[in-house]
């Protein structure tokens, strides 16, 4: 089943064309009504920061797991609740304004899609979308329906990056000619696929949780509640995760766009996990930040990041276990992940940073060392956005660019060691055998 078959066949098509504009327009200062698709785990805290804000009133919840259910019901007790979302979006298209998606990765497209056509307003979780074709679409249709949007990378809000960012666009470390980022963690599977089944809970209902991807079996652990991001049907592996978070700011302090050429040192594929431990490498074109071409690697898995003489700390000191370096030709800056400041270094040591190089101090806020304090900051854009008080940041115009970019190097992981050319504009490879893994046709459910 295509895209637009899946859409037609929910009947967001048909929705979009009963009702009037007006319905889901804002005017200023109005309360904003809002849909949550996905309410445990990470739904559960993007639930709590969006409802935190003064001016959202919740309405209706959905999750495919009844316990996440019931308790984001206790703690909004008003909100009709749903098991499927295509039904939330029938029945409630003319109660609600806006959408947040908080599932697993392979469920992002499909539910926001829905939306989308329907005029709403979306937050979607990181990384955009499952597939790159999915992201290309996501991006082309905010922008025809001229829809405010946000995804979910809380921490482009933080303070330490958008010092980080400004700091680099003030020419601190000069034109930056590389970035090396990593994380340690592992979300990839070298392990075999799994035999058998296993009775599916009484609380999940796994049709709704597989929704347009392949049809595969229950097996307890495997996949629901929290090791779907290793799987290649379901997330993005460590990259997918990860990534998106540590990329984000040097993507956006260099203006990047999508890259030209991307390769992946990991283990042969296996077709149903990621790999444990990919090193990426991408080739990105130049902007006004960067030196001609910008060399970007990308380490995880466990001792991640590898030996290289940009990661040598002053003193030898130990790298933060996640973050990024940017390597300029007047020195480099360190941007640990996360809730630190970024740091100068020039010819080995430490400097002080030039606060006086920062031109908007007032957009970057103050320093604060509480997620508490700063974790909300991204949702309640969104909202502000919404009732026309604010911009997003992270809008889908920006957010799909870097998904892409994202993508890009978890498709290299299926052709280990092998240089990929992406064509962007024609939104696709040079090598024809990487194309079939830009998208996935969607299952009927």
């Amino acid at each position: 089943m295509t895209k637009r078959d899946f859409l037609k066949s929910t009947g967001a098509f048909v929705l979009a064309s009963l009702l009037p504009s007006s319905v889901w327009a804002l005017s200023k200062n109005e309360r904003l009504r809002t849909a949550h698709i996905g309410v445990g785990g990470m739904g559960g805290a993007d639930l709590a920061s969006i409802s935190s804000h003064e001016l959202v009133d919740v309405v209706a919840l959905c999750d495919v797991d009844s316990n996440a259910l019931k308790a984001a019901k206790i703690l909004h007790p008003n909100a009709a609740v749903f098991a499927d979302y295509r039904i939330l979006l029938r029945e409630m298209g003319n109660d609600i304004d806006a959408v947040i998606v908080s599932t697993p990765d392979h469920t992002h497209a499909p539910a926001s899609m829905m939306a989308m056509e329907m005029g709403k307003s979306v937050y979607c979780q990181k990384p955009l979308t499952h597939h790159v074709a999915e992201a290309i679409a996501m991006r082309k249709l905010a922008k025809e329906k001229k829809l405010i949007t946000q995804m979910g990378i809380q921490v482009h809000s933080f303070y330490d990056y958008k010092l980080a960012a400004s700091l680099i666009q003030s020419g601190i470390i000069g034109k930056v000619k590389s970035v090396r980022a990593w994380s340690p963690k592992n979300w990839g599977y070298d392990g075999p696929e799994p035999q058998g089944s296993d009775p599916v809970p009484e609380n999940l209902d796994w049709n709704l949780w597989l929704g347009t991807s392949a049809e595969r079996p229950f097996k307890n652990k495997v996949y629901h509640p929290g090791n779907w991001r290793k799987l290649l049907d379901y997330g993005c592996g460590t990259l997918g995760d990860m990534g998106v978070h540590i990329f984000d700011t040097p993507y956006n302090a260099l203006e990047l766009d999508v890259p030209m050429t991307i390769k992946n040192n990991c283990r042969k594929p296996t077709g149903f996990g990621f790999p444990e431990k990919n090193i990426v490498s991408y080739k990105f074109p130049g902007t006004r930040y960067t030196t001609n071409t910008l060399k970007w690697v990308w380490y995880d898995g466990s001792g991640a990041p590898e030996k290289h003489k940009d990661l040598i700390l002053p003193d030898n000191e130990k790298l933060p276990d996640q973050g990024a370096m940017f390597i300029g030709k007047k020195g480099r800056l360190l941007l640990p992940h996360f809730m630190q400041l970024p740091r100068h270094i020039v010819n080995g040591k430490y400097v002080e940073l030039d606060m006086s190089l920062i031109k908007d101090s007032d957009q970057i806020g103050s320093p604060t060392k509480s997620y508490d304090e700063e974790g909300y900051k991204h949702y309640h854009q969104f909202v502000d956005a919404c009732l026309g008080k604010d911009e997003c940041s992270a809008p889908f115009s920006y957010s799909a660019r870097l998904t892409e970019t994202i993508l890009l190097g978890v498709i290299a992981g299926r052709f280990p060691d092998k240089t990929l050319h992406w064509d962007h504009k024609n939104a696709k490879f040079s090598e024809s055998e990487a194309n079939q893994f830009l998208d996935a046709p969607y299952r009927e459910f």
